[in-house]
């Protein structure tokens, strides 16, 4: 790659998915199964549906994203109601994966001082955690408009993909499928410790948005290709 290539590649990340709600939603609308609205970005990050418009935008000027129109029926072609405006994802190539290496030595080294502060306590430690910033999330977000614990897990699968995570839910399980852990070779070197850090996020979030809430139980994958499983 040439320097004037590389320098508009950096100029690409930094003005378009340096800011971390901007590069949460593009994840967000990459991973939905369906075109995504302002209004569900706005729902999902717990900001003005106008300021979920100017990031779906911004990202939809720098060709992360495209513009699609749906009724709102779902059908397209001649008919009553106005075609909401819809988000998709391109085909442009990104690396996502440069600042989740940064985060990921940064998790790396704070490891290594939770395990020279208290090494008997790892994994207890990074459960509260855990479950605290979860339960800080789940009150960002504030219930689902609609109750049920398949709802709730749909939620809370959407919200770990916010943070980074890739994560599916199959309600008809009670499980959590993750494919992508932002937290990479630590949680390789130290599932101890991380997979507690992921299963009290998710007790944190599925106690904020579900009354249906029990304990969760992760099973961690022996390799990177696999997924994490969070039974709910």
């Amino acid at each position: 790659m040439d320097t004037q290539a590389l320098s508009q590649s950096i100029g690409d990340l930094t003005s378009s998915l340096g800011d971390p709600t901007r590069r949460g939603i593009y994840i967000t609308v990459r991973e939905a199964p369906e075109p995504a609205t302002a209004s569900q970005i706005a729902d999902l990050f717990s900001i003005h549906p106008n300021v979920a418009r100017h990031h779906l935008d911004r990202l939809a000027e720098d060709g992360y994203l495209e513009v699609t129109r749906r009724r709102p029926d779902g059908k397209s072609g001649p008919g009553a109601g106005r075609p909401a405006k819809c988000y998709t994802a391109t085909a442009k190539e990104i690396d996502l994966h440069f600042p989740a290496r940064r985060y990921d030595l940064l998790s790396e080294l704070l490891v290594r001082v939770i395990e020279r502060i208290d090494p008997g306590n790892l994994a207890d430690i990074a459960a509260d955690i855990g479950r605290e910033y979860g339960a800080e999330v789940a009150s960002e977000i504030g219930a689902p408009s609609e109750s049920g614990f398949d709802t709730a897990v749909n939620a809370v699968a959407l919200a770990m993909t916010g943070m980074g995570f890739a994560t599916d839910s199959d309600a008809d399980t009670r499980r959590l499928l993750t494919s992508h852990c932002p937290f990479a070779d630590t949680a390789i070197r130290h599932p101890e410790v991380v997979c507690s850090l992921d299963r009290g996020i998710v007790s944190g979030l599925m106690k904020g948005l579900s009354s249906d809430w029990r304990p969760v139980r992760v099973v961690s994958h022996p390799g990177m290709t696999e997924d994490c499983v969070a039974q709910v």
